[in-house]
């Protein structure tokens, strides 16, 4: 409630230095007749809506409601219009046309045109290099962009073919801003969406929103306060305690069972995309593939999975990608199921053994303590902490590293860990392509390195057949699985939790959207 009480007394005293105690009692009566909404959601990049800086700053600026795209996902990952109206395409895949919806505006007033869509592109790739929203990451191939206002279109020429190019235009990096008025990227970014900037009231703490009076269609909401809340207790507290309506993905296991038995409230739960996976730095001891395989033949995954703490939350596997998308899971095979005296055995007869006494193996003599980066979102800290009491069973000590989520991808970044733990969306641009990159020589976040998959995302990159695309896909899983690279978390299930005070809540498929006019009050 601290903070809700907050805001209404600055409003309440701003009130009354500009126009006395009439005015006063007159903002007053006008707050409380507006449609408020308070939610409650975790903070990620200090919270800045810098699309073209940071991947995590995109997916804040579409989470909020402040920025669109072109295209956009529907919750069987179907990419359907959104800015835009249509599309046509080559043969060949290169060209696509793209015919925008008309009398678009952005919040600012000024109309979304060709020119400006263009404008947005030019910007990234101006700012991305500086940045790790790296525009070629989503319009992989060197691509021309020209604008033609007159016929409202936008033409995208790629000089290798496109399997997906809607698909990629449809992630949050993708999505426009109007980069002409825009002064303030980190914090006062300018889109198209439902909801705009009023105010950024610091990090950790939040933003104050107001409706888009330029939306094309009815706004439910006057304001909404974003509330940066940390972890699933602050959370639950605070929906119980009504300081927030909303909050997305609290992961404590209990408390989203007391909220589906308390008819107060309403729990919408989407089957994810998302796969929870530790990083193991090939770059550090970790380079040693039998330590890695008896890593991962040392962990009961789907005893974690099914345990009291994590239960409902996630699915068990053993790939980085989920077994419900269509990528051939039924014909991967797992050569590293649980099996902790094989593990010891493995380690044995491979010479890394405890050689004096103290219960953890050494190797090249010298004590294996891993350095285990996570942090507290989506139960990641809970999966870390099980890992690392199943890897001391087997003699393997690890450290924890845990902090926030920036903490743990900056530290991923610069190769500063022997496992990270971390949740990606795998089908973020409609299929897994840019998602596979992550084991690519050039993509790669742990030193790996393998000719054999490299051939096969270069594959990928030409391939328009989509069973074919289906095969290559399947064949890098398996690759991935052999080398021993990832420990497996599992697959997560999304949610969102409200209150009575509002009427209607979603959480998409995609984890883009939040804040949409879908969202109304009671």
């Amino acid at each position: 409630m601290k903070h809700r009480k907050t805001w209404m007394a600055l409003l309440l005293c701003a009130a009354l230095l500009l126009s006395g105690c009439a005015g006063k009692q007159e903002d007053a009566k006008e707050e409380t007749s507006q449609k408020v909404l308070n939610f409650g959601c975790q903070m990620y990049d200090d919270g800045s809506v810098n699309t073209a800086m940071a991947i995590s700053s995109s997916w804040n600026c579409m989470r909020y409601g402040i920025s669109e795209a072109l295209f956009r996902f529907d919750d069987n990952m179907n990419v359907e219009p959104w800015l835009a109206e249509s599309y046509t395409v080559n043969d060949e895949h290169t060209q696509w046309v793209i015919t925008l919806k008309k009398d678009i505006k952005f919040s600012d007033g000024c109309p979304l045109t060709p020119s400006s869509v263009k404008a947005y592109f030019d910007y990234l790739k101006e700012v991305g290099p500086g940045g790790s929203a790296k525009p070629q990451k989503y319009l992989e191939y060197e691509a021309e962009v020209t604008a033609d206002d007159a016929a409202n279109t936008v033409t995208i020429v790629t000089s290798k073919p496109y399997a997906n190019l809607p698909g990629q235009l449809a992630y949050p990096v993708m999505a426009i801003l109007d980069v002409e008025h825009t002064k303030d990227f980190d914090n006062g970014a300018i889109g198209t969406g439902p909801y705009m900037i009023d105010k950024f009231n610091g990090v950790g703490v939040g933003y104050d929103m107001k409706a888009n009076p330029n939306y094309r269609e009815k706004v439910p909401y006057d304001k909404v306060h974003i509330l940066f809340m940390g972890d699933a207790s602050a959370k639950t507290m605070a929906l119980q305690s009504g300081q927030v309506d909303l909050v997305e993905n609290i992961t404590n296991v209990s408390d989203i069972q007391n909220f589906q038995q308390d008819a107060n409230y309403t729990v919408d739960i989407a089957s994810g995309v998302r796969c929870g996976f530790s990083w193991m730095n090939l770059n550090g001891v970790l380079g040693n593939k039998t330590l890695r395989q008896a890593i991962l033949m040392g962990i009961d995954n789907d005893t974690i999975c099914s345990s009291k703490t994590i239960g409902g939350l996630y699915t068990a596997g053993f790939s980085v990608l989920p077994s419900t998308l269509s990528y051939g899971y039924d014909k991967l095979v797992n050569p590293y199921k649980y099996d902790p005296e094989g593990a010891k055995k493995l380690l044995d007869d491979a010479g890394i053994v405890d050689s004096d006494g103290d219960g953890f193996r050494e190797l090249d003599g010298k004590k294996i303590d891993l350095r285990y980066v996570s942090y507290e979102n989506r139960m990641l800290n809970d999966f870390s902490n099980a890992h690392m009491q199943y890897l001391a069973e087997i003699g393997i000590a690890c450290t924890a590293d845990f902090g926030s989520s920036d903490d743990q991808w900056s530290k991923l970044a610069a190769g500063e860990y022997d496992l990270n733990n971390n949740n990606w969306t795998t089908v973020g641009t409609g299929d897994p392509f840019e998602y596979m990159a992550n084991w690519t020589t050039d993509g790669t976040y742990c030193g790996y390195s393998n000719p054999e998959y490299d051939a096969l995302y270069e594959q990928l990159k030409g391939e328009m057949d989509t069973e074919k695309r289906a095969d290559l896909i399947r064949q890098m899983q398996q690759i991935v699985i052999d080398d021993a690279l990832v420990i497996v978390d599992g697959y997560y299930n999304s949610s969102m939790i409200y209150s009575k005070n509002v009427g209607f809540a979603h959480i998409h498929t995609a984890d883009y959207y939040w804040l949409t006019t879908e969202i109304v009050p009671a």
